[in-house]
């Protein structure tokens, strides 16, 4: 190990050698508790101790734990969905589904999972009016352990159990009812932890004799403030020194975001082709973000845990006539389109529950009432889910979308326009495009491009607007749409392989990227 100057280490450092040069080993959670430090400190700690030889690992051990997610603690405060069944039938006698639905509030495919779940048990039972009747309560034991597993982790730190504390009974029931990945419709996310414990070398505690004998602690303060001077605290303090050789920052010019550099890019491209941009209000109505998209109100991406709603207000006032009659009808039975629609009673209380835009195609729908044909629209539009952040996934992302009016448009057109954002504006040497399925689009296409660190992904999808969509809008041309990431472009275009990159904080990764 070479010669160290004591005068060189940081005080996060010197903390951590005047603490454990006795020869303990410790982990971040060993800094975080005797130290105080916060996480960033105790990694940036033991990282600069073993790249100086002061510190090594001596060990690594995995760890699993539950936690308790939001839907978890609802479930611990209001009761589970089960629990709640069996509550109601034991007060109130058999009921029906639609009945104990209204009863408890829940949503439909919460009540049928719990009725499933409890009549596999031999709790519940179905008579022969359709009524649901509470067989065996004394059955319900998986229940009674879910009810304290929900207990034990409201209770615990961080609402957490660890693996280690649990039987074998209970660790079986809370992998049951635990995800990895959308958590959000579980009630305990697992959560999977590497714990690496260090031990200082033997070289530390000299370092740490030296410390002391120069009277450092590890404590000092590292920058004199205006403050100080104005009171004259400074007398009393004791100041880190300054190492007067490191070279100054590099003063560097303001540019702009590469970012928001390459969506100017895209939108000059575009208009520059004859497009004309739209935009929306970010706060969308259940009516334009998938009614008027022939998107059935029954259809899983409804989901509370598929898309964010408004806490306040709920629900829009209105939602302007005729389309708002034309949509339900065209769902109800098709309306004057040809279609049998998808047979169900619209629900048009519904309709005007307000969420966060999941799709640009929202704004697609809107356009259509008053756009000119032919007519070229596309818009740059944030939209939100809530997904399980990574590599190619945000939970609020952007999305370029756009449609094509007119009577000579085809599939072949659409597929020309894909090429287009695939090649010129993405920038990819490879693209596929596959057969998809939505509601509002026959056919539908999905566009795959080729990223030489992430392979294959999507890139977004397409297709030819149903008459459900394009007629109770008074539009009666073929209409091209498209919804693709641009988010998932700039991956290809930027050079980069991590979504998280285009909104780091990071000022010398944001300086280093170049557009183009």
């Amino acid at each position: 190990m070479e010669t160290i100057d004591i005068k060189s280490l940081h005080p996060l450092e010197v903390r951590v050698l005047l603490e454990f040069s006795g020869g303990e080993t410790f982990t971040t959670s060993t800094l975080l508790e005797k130290l105080e430090f916060n996480v960033g400190q105790a990694n940036q700690s033991t990282s600069w101790l073993a790249g100086k030889g002061l510190a090594e690992e001596v060990g690594r051990e995995q760890r699993v734990a539950f936690q308790l997610t939001d839907l978890g603690r609802e479930y611990a405060s209001d009761g589970t969905p089960e629990e709640r069944m069996i509550g109601l039938l034991e007060n109130e006698g058999a009921k029906a589904i639609p009945e104990i639905t209204q009863a408890l509030g829940l949503e439909n495919r919460d009540i049928g999972s719990a009725y499933g779940s409890l009549s596999k048990m031999g709790v519940l039972e179905m008579d022969g009016e359709k009524r649901v009747t509470l067989k065996n309560a004394d059955a319900a034991s998986s229940v009674h352990l879910v009810r304290s597993l929900l207990d034990r982790a409201a209770a615990a730190e961080g609402g957490e159990l660890e693996e280690g504390q649990l039987a074998s009974d209970e660790r079986a029931t809370l992998e049951g009812v635990s995800k990895k990945r959308g958590a959000a419709s579980a009630p305990f996310r697992l959560v999977e932890r590497e714990i690496v414990t260090f031990k200082l070398t033997s070289g530390a505690p000299e370092i740490a004799k030296a410390l002391l004998a120069a009277n450092i602690t590890g404590r000092e303060v590292g920058q004199l403030t205006v403050e100080m001077l104005r009171t004259g605290s400074w007398r009393d303090m004791s100041f880190r020194a300054y190492n007067i050789d490191v070279p100054p920052a590099q003063a560097q010019i303001g540019r702009r975001n590469p970012y928001s550099a390459y969506l100017d890019e895209v939108k000059d491209k575009l208009i520059s082709l004859g497009f004309e941009q739209f935009d929306g209000s970010l706060v969308e109505t259940e009516f334009w973000n998938s009614d008027a998209l022939f998107m059935p109100q029954f259809h899983s991406a409804r989901d509370i845990h598929d898309v964010y709603y408004l806490e306040t207000p709920t629900h829009a006032k209105a939602i302007e006539e005729p389309f708002l009659s034309n949509v339900a009808s065209a769902h109800e039975d098709g309306w004057e389109t040809g279609s049998r629609g998808w047979r169900y009673s619209f629900d048009r209380d519904f309709t005007k529950r307000l969420i966060l835009r999941s799709q640009g195609t929202a704004v697609s729908a809107r356009a259509l009432k008053s756009a000119k044909i032919p007519g070229r629209y596309f818009g740059m539009l944030r939209c939100f889910r809530p997904d399980d952040v990574d590599a190619t996934h945000l939970s609020d992302f952007y999305q370029t979308e756009g449609i094509v009016l007119g009577e000579d448009v085809n599939l072949k057109t659409l597929l020309g326009l894909l090429e287009m954002f695939a090649v010129e504006v993405a920038g990819a040497t490879d693209v596929k495009y596959v057969p998809g399925y939505f509601p509002f689009t026959e056919p539908s296409v999905e566009v795959h491009i080729k990223h030489p660190v992430l392979g294959w992904f999507e890139l977004g999808g397409s297709g030819i607007f149903r008459p459900e969509v394009t007629e109770p809008q008074g539009v009666h041309v073929p209409v091209l749409a498209w919804g693709l990431g641009i988010d998932r472009m700039a991956l290809m275009k930027l050079g980069i392989a991590d979504l998280r990159e285009l909104f780091t904080p990071d000022i010398q990764s944001i300086r280093r990227r170049r557009v183009g």
